[in-house]
């Protein structure tokens, strides 16, 4: 019987490692996948970079004088959703590797792991 579980990890880092021990130690494995918000990447990269504010500092006749701040930037700036890394991992294998399997994925920091027989 081909059984499909599923469970989720805090980052893909963590998925991948889990995955590849599922792959390297298990017979009985069809496929693997996951899947996470990959905006989460972009968010991880801008929350090491720059902001800059431009802030008016007075009004002449003719024109405007503004003064800029630089300042480093802070995940903050993304929205809580968009920083999430959580991932969700799919494998597909023989029924009666299911406890094993689950075990690994426990014991690599899976959670909400979900398959029939566990």
């Amino acid at each position: 019987m081909v059984t499909r579980i599923t469970a989720e990890f805090e980052a893909p880092e963590y998925a991948e490692a889990a995955l590849g021990r599922i792959r390297s130690s298990m017979q009985g494995v069809y496929s693997t996948s996951f899947v996470y918000d990959r905006i989460s990447d972009k968010a991880e990269r801008l929350s090491r970079g720059t902001s800059y504010t431009i802030l008016p500092t007075a009004v002449t006749s003719h024109n405007y004088l503004t003064a800029v701040l630089e300042s480093p930037a802070s995940r903050d700036i993304i929205p809580e959703p968009r920083r999430s890394r959580k991932t969700t991992v799919f494998i597909v294998c023989d029924g009666s590797r299911t406890h094993e399997i689950s075990s690994i994925l426990t014991a690599m920091g899976g959670s909400n792991i979900d398959s029939p027989q566990s």
